[in-house]
């Protein structure tokens, strides 16, 4: 087996109960981690933390019981952000670090994520190493034996200390007086519930929040940062109450934004605003920036009016991060809000530093966030999914290979065509950008046609 079954590009996926997350399998997820843990460290410990959805706490508590089975010691922070999970296993100097939260998606789905030691994400080598462990326990159950050498606590309500630190971390991030901004706060009913009152009451900002309610199965329901257009019509709607507005998705890495016209700004105009501000401060290394195939040709254009240039990476923070250390690039992020900063101590996507390092920069050039992007020209892009059958490279299939390069053709380099599968879902992603709208929706339609036709379900 050379490709990871279970891990996509965003940790292990899949309906909460069915495989891979059931009792049994991610009881043996946790010991095939905690054996690899253990074996480059006897006294390995590992912290766990997890969103707000029903199945979480469960996952959570099976996945540490295997942990524990071999021997790792595991630390629960409870209900935390992921990259709060991340800041911990650096900072603690755990042999890794897990979340359980499938993020942006429905209730029904769940996840686990793992960090190792150093806060980052784990390369695809390693996963693929632990997959094979779990295959071969899968197939052979009573190769795990019942004796357990330690025994978790509860996975909830956790240890509020590992919670407080990450808070304390982020606030010590920031040195402007954030106490003249007045945000709308949209916590998705996820994981930012958690800290993201705490943090913004610390920081003196005048912050409203709203979907900080969570049931179990509400967390992304018409809310967060998968539906930022709660968060701008209820801006719009306040008519000048709020400077901005700030939404997270349900394991608050990824954030979005609103001004106070309840305009939306995704992940490129937040990288635009970044890019600049450190640009200007002559901190910005190489003078280049690292985003997405997804991310728009608006945001090229407008970095290359200040001199900045722009790198793509596949889709997937963890991608991007892997192409800004090739390169030393100390900003990159995606189109939906996952912003990495490497001159902090940031690993991985951080919502709720990117809404602090924003809020900083509107308050230090004294502009408000509408004008700090007011130049991003954004070409129309349309993004239409296919579900698919089966993940065939789209070279292998002729009639759609044909209807990409045509596409290709027709825009001549005024406008770019993305086809890519997800790596979390069976879809077919088919992105077309131009500068005519009609074009646009004409090219992204037939291209979405021959793979329904080829691959479709």
């Amino acid at each position: 087996m050379s490709e990871r079954q279970l891990f996509g590009t965003d940790g292990i996926r899949g309906v909460a109960g069915e495989f891979p997350l059931t009792k049994e399998s991610t009881y043996l997820i946790g010991r095939a981690l905690g054996h690899n843990l253990i074996r480059s460290n006897p006294k390995a410990q590992a912290v766990i933390g997890q969103d707000t959805r029903a199945s979480s706490r469960w996952i959570a508590d099976r996945v540490s019981e295997g942990l524990a089975a071999v021997g790792v010691e595991v630390h629960s922070a409870g209900v935390i952000t992921t990259p709060g999970v991340a800041f911990l296993a650096r900072s603690r100097k755990m042999a890794a670090g897990i979340v359980i939260s499938a993020s942006h998606n429905p209730w029904t789905d769940n996840g686990i994520k793992v960090f190792s030691g150093d806060g980052f994400k784990l390369p695809d080598s390693h996963e693929l190493s632990i997959e094979k462990e779990i295959f071969a326990l899968l197939q052979n159950p009573s190769a795990s034996d019942d004796t357990a050498l330690k025994v978790p606590r509860p996975s909830l309500p956790g240890e509020a200390e590992l919670r407080h630190a990450y808070i304390h971390s982020l606030a010590a991030s920031v040195r402007s007086d954030l106490s003249k901004l007045r945000v709308l706060v949209d916590c998705a009913n996820g994981a930012a519930t958690a800290e993201a009152p705490e943090l913004f009451r610390k920081l003196g900002v005048q912050a409203t929040f709203f979907h900080v309610a969570p049931d179990g199965k509400n967390i992304n329901e018409q809310c967060g940062a998968l539906h930022p257009e709660t968060l701008g019509k209820a801006v719009a709607e306040s008519k000048g109450r709020f400077d901005l507005g700030v939404t997270f998705d349900g394991d608050a890495d990824r954030a979005l934004f609103c001004d106070a016209n309840g305009r939306v700004v995704n992940g490129d105009g937040v990288l635009l605003a970044a890019a600049r501000d450190l640009h200007a401060q002559g901190k910005l290394k190489g003078d280049t920036i690292v985003s997405t195939t997804m991310s728009n040709m608006g945001l090229e254009i407008a970095l290359k009016n200040s001199g900045i240039r722009m790198l793509r990476a596949n889709v997937g923070d963890k991608y991007v991060l892997e192409e800004m250390l090739k390169t030393g690039a100390i900003l990159g992020g995606e189109q939906s809000g996952h912003i990495i900063f490497l001159d902090t101590d940031a690993t991985t996507g951080d919502g709720l530093l990117t809404a602090l390092r924003l809020m900083d920069i509107i308050v230090r050039s004294g502009k408000p966030l509408a004008d700090l992007v007011g130049d991003l020209k954004v070409f129309p892009q349309k993004i239409q999914n296919v579900r698919v059958r089966e993940k065939v490279p789209f070279a292998q299939v002729p009639a759609i290979q044909n209807a990409i390069t045509a596409a290709e053709r027709e825009l001549d380099g005024n406008g770019r065509v993305v086809v890519r599968y997800s790596g979390t879902e069976a879809l077919a992603r088919v992105m077309v950008e131009a500068e005519s709208e009609e074009k646009m929706k004409q090219l992204t339609s037939s291209i979405a046609a021959e793979i329904q036709k080829a691959l479709g379900l």
